[in-house]
């Protein structure tokens, strides 16, 4: 699936209100964090991505960190409920683990997270 431009998260006010009202998901190699809302596009699915120096290191690693989160979330997404949105937290490791170990993980929480809007 495609990755468009408005699925990506970028008010601060969309971050905060993520981290203040959702669910936390820790992965190990990266938080997640997960809301589901109510608005006009309901159907969107939508992701934030965070890599600071302090957990990842500089920019290169943190480039490299956001860019696989990324993909994780263009090739699972179909997985999630509609109307969610995601904000993943990444660590050091991942960039340095293999990339099926994270897809592994990643899949696993978004499960988890059907479950729960299922239940």
């Amino acid at each position: 699936m495609r990755f468009h431009p408005e699925q990506h998260l970028r008010r601060q006010s969309d971050f905060r209100n993520l981290r203040e009202h959702g669910q936390r998901i820790n992965l190990g190699l990266f938080t997640l964090w997960w809301l589901h809302r109510h608005d006009a596009k309901p159907q969107l699915r939508r992701v934030g991505l965070v890599a600071s120096i302090a957990a990842v290191g500089n920019a290169v690693q943190r480039n490299l960190a956001k860019r696989r989160l990324r993909e994780l979330f263009r090739r699972h997404q179909e997985i999630l409920p509609a109307g969610s949105d995601l904000l993943l937290v990444a660590r050091a490791a991942v960039s340095l683990q293999p990339f099926p170990l994270l897809e592994a993980k990643f899949t696993e929480a978004c499960r988890k997270i059907a479950a729960l809007s299922h239940a």
